[in-house]
């Protein structure tokens, strides 16, 4: 019979005691998740900062932030990006329009479009919504949307939701069009990202698990944890 994960409980006191998290989350190899009712902006933007990626999730009929440390990462350099023959067809047929930061409503409607089953919703949903225009005191903190428009129809058929920790860039989730004409689009919106990323001077792209072939196939190279806060925390 399989063990049970046990979820601890992670607030604004454990992320500030640098003994709890240097000396017993970060080296925890058994523990990755943990579960959180603080949903206020500077604690999201301190969990993202300390290496965390928040999701959340329903327990015992309470809606709770799921703070994640996880045990592997998936890290885009941007020199090692690969682009395909198909998109390169892509790239040279130009009847896309991409952008940053143009339509985050939207983008959040196609996620819950194309996502049934949903963690981006409820308390967290607004959170999100509410980081939109925030500035954080001390972090460079900033939440991002990105989308891919078919250039003659003006439809989006790309994009995800993210955001900037100092000169990095973590993704959070995304969608892509089911239509066939729309093919590789999704991978295509990857493409332009990492190059936009390249061209702004952000240092590295953290694509979140390292699980699906997709982030390989773009040139990322998974991290273990202790490789990746090495890199994380020592970030300009």
């Amino acid at each position: 019979m399989a063990k049970k994960q046990i979820l601890y409980l992670i607030g604004q006191e454990e992320l500030e005691d640098k003994n709890i998290l240097f000396n017993y989350i970060y080296p925890n190899e058994k523990s990755n998740y943990y579960l959180s009712d603080d949903f206020s902006k500077d604690f999201y933007i301190k969990l993202a900062f300390y290496g965390f990626i928040t999701t959340s999730i329903s327990f015992e009929n309470k809606f709770y932030l799921l703070p994640e440390i996880q045990f592997e990462y998936a890290i885009l350099d941007f020199g090692n990006l690969h682009i395909s023959k198909k998109i390169k067809k892509l790239l040279n047929q130009n009847n896309f329009e991409f952008s940053i930061n143009k339509d985050f409503n939207l983008v959040l409607e196609n996620l819950e479009k194309y996502h049934k089953t949903n963690w981006l919703q409820d308390k967290y949903k607004e959170l999100i919504l509410s980081l939109v225009d925030y500035v954080h005191p001390t972090i460079d903190f900033e939440i991002m949307s990105v989308e891919l428009y078919d250039k003659d129809t003006k439809e989006l058929i790309a994009g995800e939701i993210g955001y900037k920790i100092n000169s990095t860039y973590t993704s959070l989730t995304g969608f892509s069009s089911k239509e066939k004409k729309y093919n590789n689009w999704g991978k295509l919106q990857l493409v332009l990202l990492a190059i936009y990323l390249e061209k702004k001077n952000f240092s590295f792209w953290n694509l979140g698990h390292p699980y699906m072939q997709y982030k390989f196939d773009l040139g990322a190279i998974s991290y273990s944890r202790k490789e990746f806060l090495k890199r994380w925390l020592s970030q300009p």
